[in-house]
């Protein structure tokens, strides 16, 4: 169980303790935080107080975050499209609508249940039972290459390369508008939204430095078909990125218009190719995932 006590400052006075704590804790949602509160685990001295009460000047409020409860993971045969195996590391192409490992509202059919299925017991343990071999995610709706870790080294391998930034990262996408310029660097800083904790945001204050390099691939009247080069891997960063310079992902639910003339399971978006040191031989390999059928088909309409 985590701990937390905070002084509240005149500074904060006047602020909801929910908003407070999610300011203070970013990594939690507002709800999170609603829930903690409504089960009693945030004190103001002795009594436990509501989401809604509002800080004074000396407030001691302490906060207790009980451990998460485990789910239950279990092995489903679930078919998998393996770009490339071998005894350390095991490369992917997730399909649309996947999600990469269990969560509450997603607790089977998920990666992570193909994986232990495909891998029985030959996957590496550093990220605990919800997350075996999985070194890094993409969104639900986003396709393309992952890789999956079988082994410790190499997951500890593979995460170095990760935090260096050295991991090779292209992207394909299709954006709503026409780009004017042929290629381009956004480099803003991406952290959670101030109010809609379950965005992420252009956040100068607490966002992490995010780097997306993108080129144009294909004009069409009213849509872009791009590439785009990841330096950092933040959570939704090509969606942030470019829905930040007014070319959201065409499809995108939460950062792009609210209706789309087409039939798309969320954003168009497409992890192409992945490349790193592998991390037995210390070689360079780079593995491809093709663009998948829907995505080709949008293409030649748009065409």
């Amino acid at each position: 169980m985590e701990q937390f006590d905070f002084q509240i400052t005149p500074e904060q006075e006047g602020t909801r303790v929910d908003r407070f704590l999610t300011e203070q804790i970013p990594e939690h949602t507002r709800s999170f935080f609603q829930k903690l509160l409504s089960d009693g685990a945030v004190l103001l001295g002795e009594k436990a107080i509501k989401a809604n009460y509002k800080l004074r000047a000396g407030d001691m409020i302490h906060l207790a975050i009980p451990d998460p409860v485990e789910l239950t993971v279990l092995p489903e045969d679930i078919p998998l499209d393996i770009l490339y195996e071998d005894a350390d590391v095991l490369i992917v192409n997730k399909p649309k609508g996947m999600v990469v490992h269990p969560a509450p509202g997603h607790a089977s059919g998920t990666l992570v249940n193909a994986i232990m299925f495909h891998c029985k017991d030959d996957l590496s343990g550093i990220n605990g039972v919800i997350r075996p071999g999985i070194v890094h995610r993409i969104d639900m709706n986003t396709t393309g290459s992952l890789i999956v870790c079988k082994n410790d080294a190499a997951h500890q391998a593979i995460a170095e390369q990760i935090k260096e930034h050295s991991i090779h990262r292209i992207y394909r996408g299709i954006v709503v508008g026409r780009v004017s310029e042929e290629e381009g660097v956004i480099q803003q800083p991406i952290g959670r939204h101030p109010i809609d904790r379950k965005k992420m945001a252009i956040n100068e204050k607490n966002g992490k430095d995010a780097i997306t390099h993108y080129r144009v691939l294909e004009r069409f009247e009213r849509y872009t078909y791009m590439e785009f080069r990841l330096e950092t891997g933040r959570t939704h960063q090509i969606r942030v990125h470019m829905a930040s310079i007014g070319h959201p992902l065409l499809g995108d639910e939460v950062y792009g218009p609210a209706k789309c003339p087409f039939q798309l399971q969320g954003q168009t978006l497409h992890a192409m190719t992945i490349g790193f040191e592998h991390p037995t031989t210390h070689q360079y390999v780079e593995f491809s995932a093709p663009l998948p059928e829907y995505f080709t088909h949008l293409l030649e309409i748009l065409k």
